[in-house]
């Protein structure tokens, strides 16, 4: 974590501080590699990166990007090579950890994902733009050398996404053009989608953890899934208003009365029985079908109207997918993806902030800018009420590699959930 011009770095088991660094200036970006060995710590204002070593403390890097600025930083899959980019896009700069070489990648394209790198690290595609055309360059990550270089048949380039087996990478269009183009690694076209011409287009896209499925969030509110074989679609997935299969099972929460044991009851009240006493608590209930739930209109003449997929994910078995559709805000759609079917509707009393799958079985956790924490798993789902002084909302949370830990992250906190595993 960092405060101001520090980084704190802690031990994820026990929370105790291992090592605390100190910047030039206020940390904005903050990035591990990927063996953990480096922390790297970006200061887009100054236009300089800080590097720092965990084996050897008083080891450092900086680099210093000068007038040309500072916009991105990032690591490679080799957790050796840092990518920064420049201001205006104008170029990236590899700079090397080993070697003390620099390379340089002209005309990256400014959107919204413009560079991605493959599962197994091997090969990293960039989006460019030159001479108001749309290409895609795809470098071995071991040299920096070039592999491949396409035009694409975009209007304007709007982001890239390798599948997760690294064989096929996918590119889509602003969202005035519906086109998502897969390719495959040495630049050829294997297929191109559209599902309708005039409204607005692609908002998501999302790979399945086996590459089968490709699953594309549009604004007309619903999940088209392309297969792998013919990448033809294979389903679309509607997120109606109303529920009215008898299938699909609507977890809803309810706020509840918080209880308190008379006999623990004193005055004045200690600060733990305060918290417990006036924090609201809440649960879920299941609702019977036909369900309404909260729609909201979008005002039409603003600009990126809150209507649309705008969230979805696969889980780490390939069997369910969570959406969000931008019109219902809080409400999480999971499908069975084995079925191709409504499995379950989550219905909060909050807008829908963050969700994510955990990386080793199919749990779901949520969180709506609350002091609360949902879990969804196939058993069922609760409400986790984050103890704490003072009022914590969670506006995002990530998995431990593990499944064992949650972090949450609220403005200007953060805290850590510990899950216990059940013994086989």
């Amino acid at each position: 974590s960092c405060m101001q011009h520090r980084l704190v770095v802690r031990d994820a088991s026990s929370l105790q501080i291992l090592q605390l660094y100190t910047c030039l200036d206020q940390i904005q970006y903050i990035e591990w590699s990927s063996d953990s060995l480096f922390i790297l710590c970006a200061m887009y204002k100054r236009g300089v990166v800080q590097v720092w070593s965990l084996e050897q403390p008083d080891w450092h890097c900086k680099i210093d990007e000068g007038s040309a600025g500072l916009v991105a930083s990032c690591w490679s899959p080799d957790g050796r090579h840092i990518l920064n980019t420049t201001e205006f896009h104008l170029r990236i700069t590899v700079w090397s950890l080993c070697t003390k070489s620099v390379s340089y990648i002209k005309y990256p394209k400014a959107c919204q994902q413009g560079v991605a790198f493959t599962k197994d690290g091997r090969y990293m595609a960039v989006a460019e733009r030159r001479d108001c055309k749309d290409f895609i360059s795809i470098f071995v990550c071991n040299n920096w050398q070039l592999l491949r270089h396409f035009d694409t048949e975009t209007q304007d380039l709007f982001g890239i996404e390798w599948a997760p087996n690294g064989c096929v990478l996918a590119a889509w269009d602003t969202c005035l053009e519906y086109k998502v183009l897969l390719y495959s690694l040495d630049g050829r076209l294997l297929s191109s989608y559209r599902a309708y011409e005039w409204p607005l287009g692609v908002k998501s896209i999302a790979w399945s953890p086996s590459s089968q499925f490709l699953a594309i969030g549009s604004f007309d509110e619903k999940v088209r899934i392309l297969n792998h074989v013919t990448w033809k679609k294979i389903t679309e997935l509607d997120h109606p208003a109303t529920i009215s299969n008898k299938k699909t099972i609507v977890y809803k929460e309810v706020e509840k009365s918080p209880t308190v044991d008379r006999e623990r009851l004193s005055f004045p009240p200690t600060r733990a029985l305060a918290s417990s006493l006036f924090s609201t608590q809440s649960k879920y209930d299941i609702s019977q079908v036909p369900v309404s739930l909260q729609y909201i209109k979008p005002v039409a003449d603003r600009a990126n109207p809150k209507v649309g997929v705008g969230m979805l994910a696969f889980s780490a078995d390939n069997c369910f997918l969570a959406t969000k559709n931008d019109n219902i805000p809080n409400a999480v759609w999971i499908w069975d993806i084995r079925k191709l079917k409504l499995s379950v509707v989550l219905e909060q009393l909050c807008t829908i902030q963050y969700f994510q799958w955990d990386p080793c079985q199919p749990r779901l956790a949520v969180c709506t800018g609350s002091s609360r924490v949902y879990l969804w798993s196939p058993a069922g789902c609760i409400v986790v009420q984050v103890p704490g002084e003072g009022d914590f909302q969670i506006m995002s949370l990530s998995w431990h590699s593990s499944g064992d830990s949650m972090l949450l992250l609220s403005k200007d906190h953060f805290c850590v959930c510990y899950l216990e595993r059940e013994e086989v």
